[in-house]
């Protein structure tokens, strides 16, 4: 493992015996896209954290409108932990998401109900989540 391009811990993950080092792949630790070092090589860290915030904004208004809780930040995470199955209409269940991908995710609570928030290029999913397994609310394009 080596530095990162977004300052994450590589020494807390829990995939840290699968990631190649972000560094060392040019931002594919997992062999997929990863946002923040795309984003980060492109414009700097600086920019980063302050399109983070602005991200941020945009997740929390678009909560806000469906009377569910803000979420605090916004957390580098590779889809691998983040890509849900959501029932579908035909009674079998679907990800939509790159296991080898870093997205941006964030996470609220409200009253033991889960809520989570991932981020991609050019969408926005927004699911309820818990023992009882996982409900897609909103699939958003950007």
């Amino acid at each position: 493992m080596s530095d990162t391009y977004c300052g994450a811990r590589c020494e807390e993950c829990t995939l840290k015996e699968k990631c190649r080092g972000c560094v060392n792949t040019c931002g594919s630790p997992f062999g997929g896209r990863c946002a923040a070092a795309e984003y980060i090589r492109k414009n700097g860290k600086e920019a980063y954290a302050e399109y983070k915030a602005e991200l941020l904004k945009e997740i929390n208004a678009l909560m806000r409108s469906y009377e569910l809780p803000a979420m605090e930040n916004l957390f580098e995470t590779v889809g691998e932990f983040v890509d849900l199955e959501y029932p579908l209409p035909n009674g079998k269940k679907a990800g939509f998401l790159s296991k080898n991908d870093v997205y941006l995710c964030g996470m609220t609570e409200r009253g033991g109900v889960s809520y989570g928030a991932v981020i991609g290029e050019d969408f926005v999913i927004v699911s309820e989540f818990g023992n009882g397994g996982a409900e897609l609310l909103l699939y958003k394009k950007r």
